[in-house]
């Protein structure tokens, strides 16, 4: 199976040639593809996505899955895939900038839902221009060009915050969850966080680290453990933590950590989008793992927008499931296993 951009690219795969550069692709097939109808290419990858790198991580790719790759060679062709946060894209490329020659062509595609069709207006601002080349599948084939070595560095962000009694220095990169300021969801949240003595937790979907900056800071004695499946998110977390003086343990991870195999507390702003669509296959395999990961008196709490059908997934895996507060098109979710 392919994604509809991941179609285009093979649609195009006379552009590419020589050493070849994916950036933050699907997690699909594309690359055994690439590697079945050209395989004299020379292929790489760079994702920040967990899901992806695991679907790229092949004996003949080489994959660069990090928030600040080193990249050790430049490339003949990089095509980007256009992010759903298109502050993301200015990020990807100061992080590609050491691997953009003078001779490098540069490529962009996306679905046109995810907001490519202004990708001209986009990298005009950035100092660059597109052309488009190709329409199909419901997605666009640009070429990008410029000088990319003028191109800023993208530093972190940070700001601050007062929440549920607590003042925290947040950061975070273009591309995670909300990126720059506290969203209505987990604003909520963190003030109907479950009493926790100690034991470990954790912070599912960590976008920032704010959930367990904020639950460390208010019970320093547990072992906190925050988990997301975005490297970029990981990155921001350890700076959250950091700035706040606060320990835990971060972790890049599709789905929950493997390890420890058992918590006491997980508390979660839970995805449900895969790109730009609805997933509910996210929040439901989350929710029935952490049935079987919670100790026998723990519990999970999480925030769910109320239009979204998260009571009945809890019910199906959990014996009791409460609804502890609604406010702004949210809802507070706690699910336990006790009698």
């Amino acid at each position: 199976m392919l994604a509809n951009a991941s179609q285009l690219v093979l649609r195009n795969i006379a552009d590419l040639s020589g050493k070849v550069l994916l950036a933050e692709p699907m997690a699909d097939n594309l690359a055994a593809e690439l590697l079945h109808l050209v395989p004299q290419l020379q292929l790489s990858c760079y994702s920040t996505d967990a899901a992806v790198a695991t679907s790229w991580r092949q004996p003949a790719v080489t994959l660069y899955n990090s928030a600040e790759p080193a990249f050790s060679d430049s490339f003949d062709t990089i095509v980007i895939f256009y992010p759903k946060s298109k502050e993301q894209l200015a990020y990807t490329l100061s992080q590609l900038k050491p691997a953009i020659k003078s001779t490098t062509a540069v490529f962009v595609t996306g679905d046109n839902k995810g907001g490519i069709k202004s990708l001209g207006s986009h990298a005009q601002k950035l100092g660059l221009g597109a052309n488009k080349l190709d329409n199909a599948k419901h997605c666009l084939w640009f070429s990008l060009f410029g000088d990319f070595a003028a191109l800023p560095k993208i530093a972190d962000s940070h700001f601050s915050i007062t929440a549920a009694g607590e003042q925290l220095r947040l950061h975070s990169l273009p591309g995670v969850f909300n990126h720059g300021k506290l969203d209505l969801g987990t604003a909520l949240l963190l003030d109907n966080l479950p009493v926790i003595s100690q034991g470990k937790v954790l912070d599912f979907a960590c976008g920032c680290g704010v959930i367990g900056a904020v639950l460390k800071r208010k019970h320093p004695q547990i072992e906190l453990f925050s988990s997301d499946i975005s490297a970029l998110a990981v990155k921001a977390t350890e700076l959250t933590l950091a700035a706040n003086k606060l320990s835990g343990t971060v972790i890049a991870a599709d789905g929950l950590p493997e390890f420890p195999k058992q918590f006491d507390y997980i508390v979660s702003n839970p995805p449900f989008h895969t790109g730009i669509k609805t997933d509910y296959s996210i929040v439901e395999a989350f929710i029935a793992q952490s049935a079987t990961r919670l100790s026998s008196q723990g519990n999970l709490t999480i925030v769910a927008n109320s239009h979204l059908a998260y009571q009945e997934l809890l019910q199906n895996s959990f014996k009791q499931v409460s609804v502890i507060a609604k406010a702004n098109g949210f809802v507070i979710y706690r699910a336990s296993q006790k009698n």
